[in-house]
């Protein structure tokens, strides 16, 4: 297990680096001038000046290897836009304000998902499962804009319930949670349907039925058990997605999250913002696929023995 999770490490560092290395020279790719995308209006010593502070004036190389040796140093630099605040501050303060939304919304989202794809499993072919199949498809599909206009519209214009934007109390997550556990709450509701009804085809819960096991034992110890995995995988790595926000919702409802900020920094040209969330995202969705990895096999010794066949082949 230990070697397993060393390698699975060593993959994840090479990835990071990697992601890392092409976001930067991408994001300079942007057209325009970042001192002129804050104020057209510069005069042209000023903006030497401020070409010359944020080290924009070096070549290109020398900006990468000075961020990579800030970033190995724990220094993600200083924001553009908000001058006298780091990238770091910034993201300490709008990454949590994300992560509580989309935190909510995916373990109810998940939660809600995994209980209506068993039952509509244990009903196949009835009204429950096609209902419950239909809802799901129409989540899926839906694009989340539009999910977000008509909760605003009848849950905060027509039947003032709740705040139309803006963040403050409890009263301003109810909106944004409802609109993000959509998604969620329909995807995993479908495949936990299709991993049940795979395993329930498998010999070894014929073998438990013919052995006389209830159905509380067989669904608790032998389905769930196995179409559970499928699903785990999908939660460990949505999870990564939690921190990043969501940038429409957060845009449409004026959450000062870290979806937003990303945005908002991309068109300001705003380089140290985009690489310093950048960096945080990459890191973080990098550490929930090396946690689900070692859970999953973990819960699948399978998985580990896989693996170890195929290094022996190779």
């Amino acid at each position: 297990m230990l070697k397993y999770s060393l390698k699975r490490i060593g993959y994840m560092l090479i990835v990071c680096f990697v992601v890392i290395t092409i976001t930067f020279f991408l994001v300079h790719l942007i057209p325009g001038d970042p001192i002129l995308a804050m104020a057209s209006e510069v005069p042209e010593d000023v903006r030497v000046v401020y070409m010359a502070k944020y080290g924009f004036d070096q070549p290109l190389y020398i900006q990468y290897f000075k961020f990579m040796g800030q970033l190995f140093s724990g220094n993600l630099g200083d924001s553009l836009r908000y001058p006298g605040r780091s990238v770091a501050e910034i993201i300490k303060s709008c990454a949590p304000i994300s992560a509580q939304i989309g935190g909510i919304s995916l373990a109810i989202g998940f939660i809600a998902g995994v209980v209506l794809g068993i039952f509509a499993a244990m009903n196949l072919n009835r009204w429950q499962d096609r209902t419950i199949m239909i809802l799901s498809l129409i989540g899926t599909t839906l694009p989340v804009f539009v999910i977000a206009t008509l909760v605003q519209y009848f849950l905060s214009v027509f039947w003032p319930i709740f705040p139309t934007t803006g963040w403050g109390g409890a009263e301003y997550l109810v909106l944004p949670v409802i609109c993000m556990l959509v998604d969620p709450l329909a995807t995993y509701a479908r495949y936990m349907r299709s991993s049940v009804l795979d395993v329930i085809g498998q010999d070894y819960i014929l073998t438990a039925e013919a052995k006389g096991a209830s159905n509380f034992r067989i669904i608790t110890r032998h389905i769930l058990r196995n179409a559970f995995i499928p699903c785990l995988t999908m939660l460990v790595t949505s999870i990564s997605g939690i921190v990043a926000g969501s940038f429409i919702i957060e845009t449409v409802f004026s959450i000062p999250g870290l979806g937003r900020y990303l945005i908002s920094a991309i068109n300001d040209r705003d380089y140290s913002m985009v690489l310093g969330i950048n960096v945080v995202i990459t890191s973080f969705y990098i550490l929930t696929v090396l946690l689900a990895d070692i859970l999953i096999s973990a819960v699948d010794p399978r998985i580990r023995l896989a693996d170890n066949k195929g290094r022996g082949k190779a």
